[in-house]
C-alpha cells in the first residue's frame, strides 16, 4: 500500500477577509474531492487572509497511480485563477 501526501501552498491575492478565503478554498477542496476522490484539508495559515496550504492525500497499491492522482490534483489547482500555487511538497509513504 502506498500513501501519497501533497501539500500545496497557495497565495490568494484577491482576498480581503477570511470569509473570502474560505469561499475560494471550499470551492477548490470540493472540486478536488469530487474529481479525484481524495482527502483534502487546509493545513496551515488558518488566520491569514491571502495565504493557505491544502494537504491532499490518496492511497493505492501502485505508486504510479498515487503520483498520477497527486499530479492531476496539482494541475487542477494551478489552473484556478483565484489562487496562485507558490510551492508543492510531495511525499510517498
Amino acid at each position: 500500500m502506498v500513501i501519497g501526501v501533497c501539500e500545496l501552498e497557495l497565495h490568494i491575492p484577491g482576498c480581503s477577509s477570511l470569509k473570502e478565503k474560505r469561499l475560494v478554498l471550499r470551492s477548490l477542496k470540493d472540486r478536488l474531492r469530487n474529481r479525484f476522490n481524495i482527502a483534502v484539508s487546509e493545513s496551515r495559515w488558518h488566520d491569514k487572509w491571502q495565504r493557505a496550504a491544502l494537504c491532499v492525500v490518496t492511497v493505492s497499491n501502485d505508486s504510479a497511480v498515487v503520483h498520477s492522482i497527486l499530479s492531476k490534483a496539482q494541475k487542477l489547482v494551478e489552473r484556478d485563477t483565484r489562487a496562485q500555487l507558490v510551492d508543492v511538497h510531495v511525499e510517498l509513504l
